[in-house]
Parts: structure tokens; sequence; C-alpha cells
């Protein structure tokens, strides 16, 4: 059974783009579309299908408004942001991820037509792909709900080995208190994030930098909307930024983002135009690599939700000098991807669900343990 989509866009010209676009991906029907808010969240009622890609700017109810309306009527439709590369497609962005929507694309900026449908479909599939996994493991956790299109993926997936809640390794506990705390997520970062850092306490005594997959302008956006939360400062990093306690570093979009030793600091941020690596710009990797190769030892680490398996080499680097490494349970990742693969490598001490996961921070970094 195909995956239903709608599409809501006050442009004819990209509902076309995008409807061409899913009419190449296999397993996937689009039900329709919308011109405006109001009409979207009629159809969302009526057709009632699986996934919306929404458009942020529409007239007479925009983007966050369909979002609060959707969850006034109890939908299960997921969403898809459709945004602007802007500082305003950004904010609205980050807003919209804290409201429950599920990932965001960005409205290509091909040559030509082609080149733009082609960009479309390369960022669709794995989002299409990862929103479908979430979901049928969220049946799986939840017996009782209807499978609908998932039924026929429910009984091998209903087999496989599911992290528990909580579950420490053998692993020793960390010799002397960590200096700094390395955050990597991807897929559903922003309302983890939201989540985290705000119940984390400003006098933490440590630095916390953090890689979420975003493009540019997204980070900066990301950034600003943390620290209207948090009690932690938060900011973008900038090239030469000190770590000081209590500041959370974000890794700016389209960069990436590595340590250095400092004799004034804990470490001070280098911001470089290196290669992607696992087709990330931030890569999770590269900052856990420079924290393992100029701060041996000194570190812990999270990964959290994300699509892939980016952090891994890095964690096993961390995990060589005796860092202690935290992963995100799989019943409250967006995506169990990124956890999922640092758990089956072996490079975690412990799997939390996302609230428990601050609490266990804080214990490590004041030398408590648990």
């Amino acid at each position: 059974m195909a995956l239903r989509i709608l599409i809501a866009d006050d442009s004819v010209v990209f509902r076309r783009a995008i409807a061409e676009a899913l009419a190449t991906i296999p397993d996937v029907e689009v039900v329709g579309n919308a011109p405006n808010g109001r009409i979207a969240v009629h159809k969302v009622t009526e057709l009632r299908p699986d996934l919306l890609t929404l458009d942020m700017e529409m007239p007479e109810m925009d983007g966050l408004a369909v979002l609060d309306a959707l969850k006034q009527t109890g939908s299960t439709t997921a969403v898809l942001v459709i945004s602007a590369v802007t500082q305003r497609g950004g904010r609205l962005t980050m807003q919209a991820l804290e409201k429950g929507a599920f990932d965001f694309l960005t409205k290509p900026q091909g040559k030509n037509a082609e080149e733009s449908k082609a960009a479309m479909v390369r960022e669709l599939v794995p989002k299409l792909r990862a929103f479908a996994h979430r979901q049928q493991i969220r049946n799986i956790l939840r017996p009782n709900a209807s499978p609908g299109w998932l039924g026929a993926l429910a009984p091998q997936l209903a087999a496989k080995q599911i992290p528990r809640p909580a579950r420490e390794s053998a692993g020793r506990l960390p010799t002397s208190p960590p200096e700094l705390v390395l955050i990597g997520v991807s897929t559903g970062g922003p309302a983890a994030l939201a989540r985290l850092l705000p119940v984390v306490p400003q006098d933490i005594g440590v630095p916390i930098v953090v890689v979420q997959h975003m493009p540019p302008i997204f980070t900066q956006s990301l950034a600003e909307s943390l620290a209207s939360k948090c009690s932690l400062r938060v900011r973008e990093a900038a090239e030469g930024d000190k770590l000081e306690p209590g500041l959370v570093l974000i890794a700016p979009g389209g960069k990436q983002m590595r340590l250095a030793p400092s004799p004034e600091v804990v470490a001070r941020v280098q911001i470089t135009d290196d290669p992607p690596e696992n087709n990330c710009k931030p890569a999770v990797d590269y900052l856990f690599r420079s924290a393992a190769n100029s701060l041996p030892g000194r570190a812990m680490a999270v990964i959290l939700t994300g699509m892939g398996s980016d952090g891994t080499l890095g964690l096993r680097l961390l995990k060589r000098h005796g860092c202690y490494t935290i992963a995100q349970d799989e019943a409250t990742s967006v995506v169990y991807g990124m956890p999922k693969a640092a758990f089956e490598a072996g490079v975690v001490d412990v799997v939390l669900p996302l609230d428990a996961i601050a609490a266990k921070i804080l214990a490590i970094v004041k030398g408590r343990g648990s």
C-alpha cells in the first residue's frame, strides 16, 4: 500500500514540481494538493494522508497555523516542511520542527527545472524512507494502533531487537569528570535539543559543542531559538571561539567544525571548509575525531536522533581514550539511525530515553556516575 502524500503550497509551479518529483519515487501516491493553509487543513481532515508537505509561507493560514490546527483536530498526519533558504524561512522552520514537524527540506535552486527536480528527489527519498521506518517502529511500540499502509512490514520489524529504555554497558565510568560535552544529532534534532538543553543548568561547569546536520542560515536560526529557551548561553560557533563553561556552540551549516587545544581554555573552535563526511557538512565524525585526537580522554559524547551512521567512527576514537558515551533510545528518536549505528558498533555506554539524558550528562560531569 502506497505512502499517501498531500502537497500544500501557494505556488502552482512548486506544487507541480514536488508532485512530479514524488511521482518518480516507488510506493508513493499524491492524493491531492492545497493552495493555502485553510484548504490544507480541510483536505487533511477529508483525505487523511500519511504525510503533508507544507510550505511555511501561505495565504489565509501559514504553516505554523496549519500545524496548530492539525494538533487541535488530533490529526495523525505527519508534516514535512518545505522551506525557503532565507533567515525568515530558517526561523519558521525551527518553530515548525519544535511544534512536531517530522523534518524539512529546502526549496531547490537548480539552474533549470530538471536539475531542481533531481535535487528534490535526492532529498526526498531518504526522508521518506526514514519517515516510513519511524512509523513502522511506532506502530510496533503501540500495538493497538491501526497498521494502515504499514501492515505488510510490521511482522518483519516486530522480530527485530529494540534496545530497552535504559541499558548500561559493562564499561567503567570515566576515571575523571569530563571537561566538555559533545553532541551529534540530525533528523529530529531541533525538537530533541529544545527538550534536552533547557533542563541543563547554567552552572553545569563545562562547555557543550553541538553538530546538527543543517544547511547555512538554519543553524543560526536553531541557535537563536535554543538561546531563547535555555539558561545556558547558546550561539552559532565562529572561528576562534573559546569553549567556556555554560556555553553551547552550534556548528555552522555548510562548514566543518573541529576543536584545538588552547592554553587558556579547554579548547578553541576552528571552522573549516573541508569536504563533507558521510554526506554531511557539518559532520559529527569530524568534530568527534578532533576531540579524540586533540583532547584525549577529556570529553563525553552524546549521539541523538538522526539518519545514517555519522558519529560512530568518532565515538570509536573517543572510546579508545576512555570517554563516556550516551545514545538516545529508539522509542524517543524521530529516526533511530545514528544512535542505532553507534549502539550496534559497541561504542555506547548507556542507551537512554531523551528526557533522561540531561540528568545523566550532569551526573557524569559532576563525577557522580548515576
